[in-house]
């Protein structure tokens, strides 16, 4: 997949009110906001990033992520992908949360890499935790099950039909996989892992800082004597 057919879009609208730090962002890991880290990781392998944030927040994110066009987002999540999606007009695109800041190059090309023979895929986690129904206790098999993360990539006019289709019919979901999926169109899934964690609420913002302060460690030059 050459990189001028391909879009990266950042949804990140988002008010971060169980986060409790203002638009999440904004919100800052090791020193970057989240914002910066989705975009620097993204721009080496697209054609352009397309960000949408609040519309009071435009210009904050311009400074934030210079690298990236910035575009005003909707009231939710879905309808700020929709915006997004009109904002481009490259073939395939990549719609990554911006609260997901530890994208690494090894995810990005496994997931450029399977685009030519799928029109819809999302990085996704096998799940490790003994999950039980608590509606009636009863152990459910983890094994078929996956945690959804993101980067996601589609087809744009594939996602733009989905989007119109979910509008149409007043139906709604948490992610962009979801929509292509009701339309009867199978995603493939590309391996993810946990450091591709979300940052949600005060928990996770310790465990990104925590995660960050390693990967300085790890990527550190070894000192000379």
């Amino acid at each position: 997949m050459e990189p001028p057919e391909v879009a990266a879009l950042v949804p990140a609208a988002g008010s971060g009110e169980r986060l409790g730090k203002g638009p999440k962002a904004f919100v800052e890991v090791a020193g970057r906001t989240l914002l910066a880290w989705a975009v620097e990781a993204l721009r080496p392998f697209v054609a352009e990033v397309v960000v949408a944030v609040g519309p009071e927040q435009v210009e904050a994110a311009r400074r934030a992520a210079p690298s990236a066009r910035v575009v005003p987002g909707g009231p939710t999540r879905q309808a700020t992908v929709g915006l997004l999606l009109a904002a481009t007009t490259c073939r395939w695109v990549l719609v990554h949360d911006a609260a997901r800041p530890f994208l690494d190059a090894d995810t990005l090309r496994r997931v450029l890499a399977a685009l030519p023979s799928a029109r819809a895929l999302s990085v996704a986690m096998p799940v490790a935790d003994s999950l039980v129904d608590a509606r009636d206790g009863h152990t459910v098999d983890r094994a078929p099950l996956r945690a959804v993360q993101t980067p996601q990539a589609f087809e744009r006019q594939l996602l733009l039909d989905a989007h119109a289709a979910a509008r149409a019919a007043g139906a709604a979901a948490t992610d962009d996989a979801a929509l292509v999926r009701r339309m009867g169109i199978p995603v493939t899934l590309v391996d993810g892992g946990p450091h591709l964690m979300k940052v949600t609420t005060p928990g996770d913002l310790r465990l990104a800082e925590a995660y960050a302060a390693a990967l300085a460690t790890r990527m550190a030059p070894a000192r000379t004597s």
